[in-house]
């Protein structure tokens, strides 16, 4: 049978990735303002005392941004780097871009060779801990006054089983539904005021995605399926169908697969009514993270999962910021979920107590900490305004630190907005509901994503005569022989 002998493939491929796999598609890469007008350097913040004497060394920004983009390093160069010069004045700031993935990032930190400072993903914090790849920052946050300013869903996911915190957050996110406008508005979906008639269940994700085909020619939804992204997507369907959780964690290090309940195959058999009916692109299994936003951004799809730290994708295909939004995952039969995740800063396991206050200092002047000092605020500034000035959401941040920082951010974000807020509160209002956020399944987590986008291929292939059940068993087995020998 050709699908199992898929399914067997990849979990072939997904056992030689080993312990750190894990989804990298979970976060996005910063939108990073551009340089301000004035060339001269900012003074540092007034609450930072001068330099001692002898302070010299260096810190290698794992953070830099990559070499085609020239606002955003141009922003470091212009401001974050004279900002934190003037702070450190003989400490050098050593440019690294790091794309983080994990058999990279063991190599480079065994061998002591990882940057200073790095982002990763939502999905690492307990593997790098768990292999002493990260450093123990905890003391260092408490001296700064940050420890308990750190929301406290994502310090737990960047701490130890004793509370000891690894990281820092850059940004949260949670994972909503993008609408394009235009192509709901020619569809006829639309309140009576003309707003969009945003769907509220996948049922209704499925009959608008027929109109929209019907009245446009176009897909309503676009489903990536050309990679393990597939089975991460597919798994917030899967949780509002009431599947969950899809794997047990036992409590005692051990994990069981739970892909095969009837939630699971209903959440699966929507996939399947979706391509038999041409609600989705001609062929999702050429979809992948990246093409979702492009068939938003080119009118060749209506619907895309996505979060709020990918709003610039859109607007890098020319689309306006106020033709297209995000609404609230949809809820279904069985409840009203949608995942949490976002990228943590975290630290070489070599880094001195005073490399890592330097990299914190850096993080501080580009506003990604709780304080709220005059260079963070120029720099929000500075971020609000390059949004705006290309045509990228200016919307508010999903709370990854509590207090007056997050009061002082949505002043900007409100002093700068360029969408129609209205559209877009559902979204962030939901976030906030009680146990509406979910973190991603624990255990080999990869391997899982894997297993399921090969049963969406297989539906993909033949939707009209897959053996839904027989595949959900089988990609259950397999994956619990993966969790059975960790």
């Amino acid at each position: 049978m050709k699908t199992t002998k898929l399914i067997s493939l990849i979990l072939a491929v997904a056992m030689v990735l080993g312990l750190f796999a894990a989804c990298g598609k979970s976060s996005t890469p910063e939108t990073t303002a551009a340089a301000p007008a004035a060339t001269e350097a900012p003074a540092a913040p007034a609450e930072t005392e001068a330099p001692a004497a002898e302070e010299s060394g260096s810190i290698t920004l794992g953070i830099w941004p990559e070499d085609t983009e020239t606002e955003a390093i141009a922003t470091h160069e212009n401001y974050y780097v004279p900002a934190f010069n003037a702070m450190h004045p003989n400490v050098e700031v050593v440019p690294a871009y790091y794309k983080y993935a994990p058999d990279t990032y063991v190599a480079m930190a065994t061998a002591g060779n990882a940057p200073t400072v790095f982002e990763s993903w939502f999905t690492e914090p307990q593997k790098l801990i768990r292999n002493g790849l990260v450093r123990d920052i905890t003391d260092i946050l408490e001296a700064r006054g940050w420890l308990d300013s750190m929301s406290p869903a994502i310090r737990s996911l960047l701490s130890d089983e004793d509370g000891r915190v690894y990281g820092v957050p850059r940004d949260a996110y949670s994972m909503g539904l993008m609408i394009n406008i235009k192509l709901f508005t020619e569809a006829g979906l639309v309140n009576e005021d003309g707003s969009v008639k945003i769907p509220q269940t996948w049922e209704e994700v499925y009959e608008d995605s027929k109109i929209i085909r019907e009245k446009c020619g176009v897909a309503g939804f676009c489903m990536q399926a050309s990679d393990a992204g597939g089975g991460w997507h597919w798994c917030n369907i899967a949780w509002n169908f009431g599947a969950k959780p899809l794997c047990i964690d036992n409590g005692d290090g051990t994990y069981t697969s739970n892909m095969n309940t009837p939630e699971a195959i209903a959440a699966m058999e929507w996939v399947q009514k979706m391509v038999a009916d041409k609600c989705v692109t001609d062929d999702p299994t050429v979809e992948n993270w990246g093409t979702g936003f492009e068939r938003i951004g080119t009118n060749t799809a209506a619907m895309y999962m996505s979060a709020n730290d990918a709003v610039n994708q859109p607007s890098n295909q020319g689309m306006k910021a106020d033709e297209f939004f995000l609404a609230p995952m949809p809820a279904g039969p069985g409840g009203h979920h949608t995942l949490m995740g976002g990228t943590p800063y975290f630290f070489s396991p070599d880094a001195t107590d005073e490399e890592v206050n330097w990299a914190l200092d850096y993080l501080e002047i580009m506003g990604k900490s709780p304080e709220v000092t005059d260079a963070a605020r120029d720099g929000w500034v500075a971020d609000a305004e390059y949004r705006a000035g290309s045509n990228i959401p200016v919307i508010p941040n999903f709370p990854a630190w509590t207090g007056a920082v997050v009061d002082e951010q949505n002043k900007v974000v409100e002093e700068h907005s360029n969408v129609d807020m209205s559209l877009w509160q559902p979204y962030f209002d939901f976030s906030k509901e009680a146990d509406a956020l979910r973190p991603e399944e624990p255990g080999e987590t990869q391997t899982m994503y894997a297993l399921l986008n090969g049963v969406i291929q297989a539906i993909c292939a033949d939707p009209a005569g897959v053996d839904i059940p027989a595949l959900m068993e089988q990609a259950n087995a397999d994956y619990q022989a993966v969790l059975d020998a960790m």
